[in-house]
């Protein structure tokens, strides 16, 4: 039996685990691979449908805004 995980769900949930840890307990370091963790993930769900749609709702909620400061 072969069991497969999809890199993305696995990002997500190592995300999800390390910001749910307090601030004050973060290095610099602790802290830069967070940042890189979420960059890799967002390449990795970009191409999708789901990020497509995330892409979306982003470019309507920025439209919004620079509409209301007209």
């Amino acid at each position: 039996m072969l069991v497969t995980i999809n890199l993305a769900v696995l990002l997500a949930i190592i995300i999800i685990l390390r910001l749910r840890r307090r601030t004050q307990a973060r290095s610099r370091f602790d802290e830069k691979l967070t940042v890189a963790i979420v960059l890799v993930f967002g390449v990795l769900i970009a191409p999708t449908a789901f990020g497509q749609g995330n892409l979306d709702v982003v470019v309507q909620v920025m439209q919004g805004v620079s509409q209301s400061g007209r």
